[in-house]
């Protein structure tokens, strides 16, 4: 079954190119293309794409709005933000947003795609760049939410530092020697008991709560 995406930029040559490319990748399939932010989000109603790539920056309305739109719309509807920007006030914004990844428009090709496919698996895809502002804003962030954490498991939350530092399940499985599978129940188990939907909100709460040192 293909993945649907939906392209969002205002650079008609990074559209073009996106689309070119990617539509030649066995099991993509580009449903559409849009120049800004609003068209962003009334293609998403009209295509339902399973995807989203979102440039931050653009005209009318800008990428963390149109997520923000999207997701409180359709919910299921995966976003990956792909921009020039790394820093503090573009990344924290996005995921808090709803985004399930966020990577540098300088990315390889394949890494891209390599993304997008992990990214409808389930995992979160945060560009180290984004990483690294998540864990220093660590200072700026409130205390840990007690109540919820204290209902982690002492597994439950290693994976969870774990995911913080944006590891795969496969990574985790051999940091903490148990299984793939096990890990699998572990994040499934933390994501019902924090009431969070995906591995990327778990990787920011992570943060706020002063989790990933």
């Amino acid at each position: 079954m293909n993945i649907r995406i939906l392209i969002a930029d205002d650079h008609h040559v990074v559209r073009r190119g996106l689309a070119f490319f990617l539509k030649t990748q066995k099991g993509l399939e580009i449903v559409g293309e849009a120049a800004n932010g609003k068209d962003a989000v009334e293609l998403a109603k009209s295509l339902q794409p399973d995807l989203i790539l979102m440039d931050l920056v653009m005209p009318e309305m800008d990428g963390i709005e149109a997520t923000k739109i999207i997701k409180n719309e359709q919910p299921a509807i995966k976003i990956m933000m792909l921009t020039s920007f790394s820093d503090h006030d573009h990344v924290i914004p996005a995921l808090e947003a709803g985004a399930s990844g966020f990577q540098l428009k300088d990315i390889q090709p394949d890494e891209l795609v390599a993304s997008i496919r992990r990214i409808m698996n389930g995992e979160n895809q945060l560009h180290p760049k984004a990483t690294s502002h998540l864990l220093a804003n660590l200072s700026n962030r409130n205390k840990p939410e007690k109540n919820q954490i204290e209902e982690l498991t002492k597994r439950e939350l290693d994976v969870l530092k774990e995911i913080a530092k944006g590891k795969s399940n496969k990574e985790i499985a051999s940091t903490l020697f148990i299984t793939e599978k096990t890990v699998k129940t572990h994040v499934s188990n933390l994501l019902a008991k924090l009431e969070l939907t995906d591995r990327t909100q778990a990787a920011l709460y992570a943060v706020k709560n002063r989790l990933s040192d």
